[in-house]
């Protein structure tokens, strides 16, 4: 059975805005790597528009980016995608499909097929999956920033009991930022 890993980058007052903060070139390697051990990544429509078209962009035109920049838009364009969303019309990328089912019946499904690990970013979807207990691993990138303004994870959501995660590995960067890996016993 294929694991659904959340991971997702926090400030220390534990913003995951997108804007606030970004990883070096030493977190981009450790993201590069678990992009490589995984063949799916499962998105809302928010998240994936941020994420799409740039990424495929730096891969499509790579001049002046960082050598992580374009390693990481490879792994991005070459991993399959499925975005969640009602509102999103057609996608261009051939390896991008977009359902429009509650996403806990794709996931169940997806879940049991082969294949490698299956990642999910952003915070409404992941939240919600979260919540329905379908998240197997949690990777929290926890950033040396206090960012004082931003959204949260967990905002919107309540959980009917409080999960006790198990952690597994810890990884500091040069940067400060640290790598918090937690699996759901």
């Amino acid at each position: 059975m294929r694991k659904l890993i959340y991971t997702i980058n926090l400030t220390i007052d534990g913003c995951c805005d997108h804007t606030k903060g970004a990883p070096d070139e030493d977190v981009f390697d450790f993201y590069i790597n678990l992009l490589r051990d995984s063949d799916l990544l499962v998105y809302g429509r928010i998240t994936y528009d941020i994420m799409v078209p740039y990424w495929p962009d730096i891969a499509k035109n790579p001049a002046g980016e960082t050598k992580a920049d374009i390693e990481f838009a490879e792994a991005f364009v070459s991993t399959g995608k499925v975005v969640f969303s009602q509102s999103l019309g057609e996608v261009e990328d051939e390896n991008t499909r977009v359902v429009r089912t509650k996403p806990e019946d794709e996931i169940i499904k997806l879940k049991q097929q082969e294949g490698k690990n299956i990642l999910v970013g952003g915070v409404a979807l992941a939240s919600h999956l979260i919540k329905l207990g379908l998240v197997d691993e949690y990777i929290f990138l926890l950033m040396p920033l206090l960012a004082g303004e931003g959204r949260r994870l967990m905002d919107d959501i309540s959980l009917h009991k409080s999960l006790q995660l198990k952690l597994v590995e810890t990884k500091v960067f040069k940067s400060g930022s640290v790598i918090l890996r937690y699996v759901n016993p």
